[in-house]
């Protein structure tokens, strides 16, 4: 069908009386996702009452005319659907208009195969309708089932909403309460209840008269959601703010004014500020729910590791999904095993895990091998693995270990078997990526309900504590003692293969401080990669270590979301200094002394060894200095000559580097964690064109 156009049910099938109504959408970076809604309207176009809107917080009828099926994966994305029994919906409904929304408000161009489909009650496919013009809409109406002559048509709508699912239920006359943040915190000063069935201490209980029945008692709204994971439902609370008036003896029991409904789903992330501990002192240790001071060698570490992940990746979706994604695993139902054994000829093998995900019927299966604790891939290992999964049909064999994977730079050489049409994909993900994963839903972004909040903050506190052996990328590798005595003794030559292994090590280890920030600010951060276009992975490093070997620099830059310029991070091994540094924008049509004290003002916290230097237009470098020194003289900054013009400042803080290259506290790896924090947290998060948190504040939140 076209949009606007409409057809009779009737003309279609003689079994219209129940139809299913299905809305479907695909996402291209599989997190995408929106929610239906259905609204029962008069001759007027409105709602009879709040009680004609079914969505997340209302999905069935009393009558069962409407019910919300809830979602399912199909071969190309998502599907939710609706069944409509038209026979039992009452003589004044003449409309049924059926919706989506997503979630904050997110816009449906962000989504793709935009459908609506109706079939009858034997499953016939009747009509469908796809979407196609979509833009910053967080709402959509896809189409409607209406009455004429007493028969049912169908329309063809695709009307959008930039106000989103509140907007969009206005519209039809529905009351709305936006349940934001400032509305559930007065609540809970009220008195209402909250989750734990405990009233606040200074909250005044009220106790109905022995005169009122129970009906007249107001109570918290309870609404089920069906949760796959647990076997009993969540259920989750939303209380309404409705004043108790306790009756005179004898007297009338007050009307209770009407509900208003709340559409926002909110998701679960970490207060804030974290609830006072009730321990007596320090040494009293939270009970957690995966415990790591028991264990005793490294395969303890990786079964327990394993166990821990798979069993979270099924229970906790949105994070399971977050992982899978990326290895081309369809969204669908996951499940995780640990410790199967699979026949390999004589040598039965036993893979870490298997991820088994469920999509239309078909299914999507990966083997799972873990190291802990910086213990390197056994290569045949993988091998096996990889011959054992093109054997029984599996899509994917997946390592996970402690190091970074670098394109052009496999972790282990695997053959395969070109005769084979069934193709098994080889994926790699670091314990750092599982970190930041985990910290971007539970800081930042949020998941469903506070039980997998919960779980993944448990996860997270298992990965980081110290004998989880799950800690990232903490080794330079064996060849970074020769070449830093290479560098010392100057008897490093252009050349020597052990300087390309370094500079992998540098670039594994700048892709793990991208991982780290980026989920402690909660934004993008990525590696700048400087190259000619057309420049392969292994023959930019190679010409990389050929400069390292003649300056004794290793050099990167990483670019965060909402930083106008990249943070430059330079490690000098042989005057062993670690420099970080930024370029900004001087403002235009400003006298340069005045571009310079504001500059100055910015940064007023920022450390007083802080080196700054102008750059001035079309004449690169300009006069510089410290903080120090500058803050009382300003104008130091401003070039003597009068034809050079401050384009720019560039700034920077230096600090000796670490020379090992393990985890101790002098450690190198250590050393570039420490410096890219300080500069952040010191200098790039006071410049006003950076709106974000210091790290030290987003971990403590």
């Amino acid at each position: 069908m076209i949009k606007g156009s409409n057809v009779s049910l009737a003309a279609l099938s003689e079994d219209t009386g129940s139809v299913t109504v299905s809305l479907g959408w695909s996402s291209p970076n599989g997190d995408g996702d929106a929610d239906v809604s259905v609204l029962l309207l008069d001759a007027d176009g409105k709602v009879r009452s709040n009680a004609d809107f079914f969505f997340y917080n209302n999905p069935a009828a009393d009558n069962g005319s409407v019910q919300l099926l809830g979602q399912t994966p199909t071969s190309n994305g998502n599907e939710d659907r609706i069944q409509l029994d038209l026979t039992a919906l009452p003589s004044d409904v003449d409309r049924v208009v059926v919706a989506a929304s997503r979630h904050q408000r997110a816009g449906f161009g962000q989504l793709e195969n935009l459908r609506i489909t109706l079939t009858d009650a034997g499953g016939e496919r009747l009509v469908g309708f796809s979407i196609s013009e979509t833009g910053v809409e967080s709402a959509f109406v896809f189409g409607e089932i209406y009455r004429r002559n007493d028969e049912w048509k169908f329309r063809a709508v695709g009307q959008g909403y930039e106000t989103g699912l509140a907007g969009l239920a206005t519209d039809y006359g529905i009351e709305i309460d936006d349940d934001d943040e400032e509305d559930m915190e007065a609540a809970a000063q009220q008195g209402l209840q909250d989750v734990s069935g405990e009233a606040p201490a200074s909250a005044a209980v009220p106790v109905p008269s022995p005169a009122a029945s129970v009906a007249d008692i107001p109570v918290a709204m309870v609404s089920v959601a069906e949760d796959p994971v647990a076997e009993d439902p969540v259920v989750e609370v939303a209380v309404v703010a409705v004043p108790v008036v306790v009756p005179a003896q004898g007297g009338p029991v007050p009307a209770a004014p009407a509900r208003r409904l709340r559409t926002a789903r909110k998701k679960v992330t970490l207060p804030k500020a974290p609830r006072k501990s009730l321990a007596e002192n320090d040494s009293w240790r939270t009970a957690r729910l995966f415990p790591g001071s028991s264990l005793k060698n490294d395969r303890e570490r990786e079964v327990r590791a394993t166990s821990i992940l798979l069993s979270v990746m099924a229970h906790v979706p949105e994070f399971g999904r977050r992982l899978t994604a990326g290895f081309g695993a369809p969204s669908g139902y996951i499940e995780t095993f640990t410790e199967v054994t699979l026949p390999n000829g004589d040598n039965p093998r036993r893979p870490d895990g298997i991820i088994r995900i469920e999509r239309a019927g078909r299914l999507w299966t990966a083997l799972v091998e873990t190291k802990t604790n910086g213990n390197p891939l056994k290569a045949q290992q993988v091998q096996d693995y990889m011959d054992i999964a093109a054997r029984r049909g599996y899509e994917a064999v997946i390592t996970l270990s402690n190091d970074v994977a670098l394109e052009g730079s496999p972790l282990v050489d695997v053959k395969v078997d070109g005769r084979r049409k069934h193709k098994v994909a080889l994926w790699h993900l670091s314990w750092a990526e599982v970190t930041h994963q985990a910290q971007m839903l539970l800081r930042h972004e949020g998941v469903r309900n506070e039980i997998r909040a919960w779980m993944l903050q448990e996860l997270l506190q298992y990965l980081q504590h110290e004998n989880s052996g799950c800690h990232g990328f903490q080794n330079m590798g064996p060849a970074w003692v020769p070449v830093r005595n290479g560098i010392d003794q100057e008897t490093l030559c252009p050349g020597d293969q052990r300087a390309v292994l370094v500079v992998e090590s540098w670039e594994r280890l700048i892709r793990q401080v991208c991982l780290r920030l980026g989920g402690e600010l909660g934004e993008k951060v990525m590696p700048v990669q400087r190259a000619k276009r057309g420049t392969d992975p292994q023959s930019r490093r190679t010409e990389l270590a050929e400069r390292f070997c003649e300056d004794g620099r290793l050099h990167a830059e990483i670019r965060i979301d909402g930083v106008a310029g990249a943070l430059a991070i330079t490690a000098d091994l042989r005057l062993g200094k670690l420099r970080t540094s930024i370029d900004i924008v001087a403002p235009d049509h400003v006298y340069p002394l005045s571009r310079v004290k504001r500059l100055l003002k910015q940064l007023v916290e920022a450390p007083a060894d802080l080196h700054v230097q102008a750059l001035l237009d079309g004449q690169g470098a300009g006069p510089r200095g410290t903080l120090e020194k500058l803050r009382p003289e300003p104008g130091d900054l401003v070039p003597r000559n009068a034809g050079g013009q401050i384009s720019g400042f560039r700034l920077s803080l230096s600090k000796s580097v670490g020379s090992t290259r393990g985890n101790a506290e002098s450690g190198f790896i250590r050393s570039v964690d420490d410096a890219v924090d300080r500069f952040y947290s010191s200098v790039i998060v006071h410049l006003e064109s950076r709106a974000g948190r210091r790290p030290s504040e987003v971990a403590s939140a």
